[in-house]
This record gives C-alpha cells, sequence and structure tokens, in this order.
C-alpha cells in the first residue's frame, strides 16, 4: 500500500493542479468576445467546410465540458457553453472537435488505432476495478497470480489507449490552431490566438495526466503480480 501511494499521490496532485489551471484558463478565456463575433457552431461550419468535410452533423450536448467527436455517427458534439458562445474559449474548443473529424477525413493513423481498440478497452475498464481486487485478493489468500495477471494484461490495454490518445489530442489542437491562425475571419489578432493555443494546451495536459496515472496503476499492479510469481 505505501508504494502504491508513492506512486500515485504525486499523480492525483499533479492531476487536481491541471484539471484546475485547464477550468481556470477555460473560464477566462470564455470571457474573452471573439472580434468576429462567430459562435462555436458557426467556427465548427467553417472549419469543417474548409476542409472539404460537408456530411458531419454539429450537435449541441449537455453538460460543461463534454465537447467531443463521434466518428461513428459522424457527429461534432458541443457542449451548450462552446455550441452557442462566441469568445476565444469556445472557438478553441470547437476547432479543436473538428480537428478530429478532420483526422477521420484524412484516415489519420493514430485515430483509427484509438478507434479500433474503444470496444474492447471499454469492456475492460467495466470490469478491470472487480478483476483487479479479486485478483489481489486470490493471489494474497491462495498465491494464485492467474486472475491478476488477467487484471495486469487489462490494465495494460487501457494504459496503451491513454498514451496512444495523446497524439491524436496533440495533433487535433495543431489542426486547429493552424487552422486558426491562417484564417482571420475567425480570429483577427494574435492576442486571440495565444490565448486559444493556451487554452488548448492545457486541455491536452489532462489527457498527460492521465496517461501518467493509467501507468503508476499498471507499475503497482505488474510489481505486485511479478514479485509474488518469483516468490
Amino acid at each position: 500500500m505505501e508504494s502504491y501511494l508513492i506512486l500515485i499521490i504525486p499523480v492525483l496532485l499533479l492531476s487536481m493542479l491541471v484539471q484546475w489551471r485547464f477550468r481556470s484558463k477555460f473560464s477566462q478565456y470564455a470571457e474573452m468576445q471573439l472580434n468576429s463575433g462567430m459562435s462555436g457552431k458557426e467556427v465548427a461550419e467553417k472549419m469543417l467546410y474548409d476542409n472539404g468535410i460537408y456530411d458531419i452533423k454539429i450537435m449541441s450536448t449537455e453538460g460543461q465540458l463534454t465537447d467531443h467527436y463521434n466518428p461513428t455517427d459522424r457527429t461534432v458534439n458541443l457542449s451548450t457553453d462552446v455550441y452557442y458562445g462566441r469568445s476565444v474559449a469556445a472557438a478553441a474548443v470547437a476547432a479543436h472537435e473538428c480537428g478530429h473529424a478532420v483526422q477521420h477525413a484524412k484516415s489519420y493513423h493514430w485515430l483509427q488505432f484509438r478507434s479500433s481498440m474503444v470496444p474492447v478497452v471499454s469492456i475492460s475498464s467495466n470490469l478491470l476495478q472487480w478483476v483487479l481486487l479479486i485478483g489481489v485478493l486470490l493471489i494474497g489468500f491462495t498465491g494464485n497470480p492467474i486472475v491478476l495477471a488477467i487484471g495486469v494484461a487489462g490494465l495494460a490495454l487501457v494504459t496503451v489507449f491513454s498514451i496512444i490518445t495523446l497524439p491524436v489530442e496533440f495533433d487535433a489542437s495543431r489542426r486547429a490552431l493552424l487552422w486558426l491562425r491562417n484564417n482571420q475571419t475567425v480570429m483577427h489578432t494574435a492576442e486571440e490566438n495565444a490565448q486559444a493555443k493556451d487554452a488548448l494546451w492545457w486541455a491536452a495536459m489532462t489527457y498527460v495526466i492521465a496517461a501518467l496515472g493509467a501507468l503508476a496503476n499498471l507499475i503497482y499492479y505488474a510489481s505486485m503480480l511479478f514479485g509474488r510469481s518469483r516468490d
């Protein structure tokens, strides 16, 4: 337990800091209205059309920071504040989600790889907590490592998924920022572009922390498994 706390507490503290910073930045830039006056929906439409994409629906979804691109039904889903918002934050998030749509249209390999893992990772994530718990109990009381080994394999899959998510998210932001910088009908000033870049940077950091958390969990349970196996 002590070794687990040594691994996980720094990650948890860093995660709290990054989440706070991201939400703080988003709130700050949500108050800064675009000089162009465009809404998140309008920004998304323009970015898609500029990239020759006409078959994707832009939807409004409930909640805060619930924005995502769904490659299955080909929809860009924007939270209410982003969909209707006319701020730097709304434009940055809308462009980022459309960056995923552009990745899909251009068959970006990391997005394809990540999408192929989603069904398996979803099942693994739902069962993983119980498998690990049962595995730890079994190896502790009977010395049988099989269930824990299955749990570690599932955790390794989730960790790989988290790591693969990083280039997907960073590339979507890169595409979004490049388009915003080259399209002055959306953002008129260098300051607006710098603010959008800052907002998306902190959003990307949340995925980095998630990957670190998954890796810390994997190291802990793997060390438990292989330590007991040697015994």
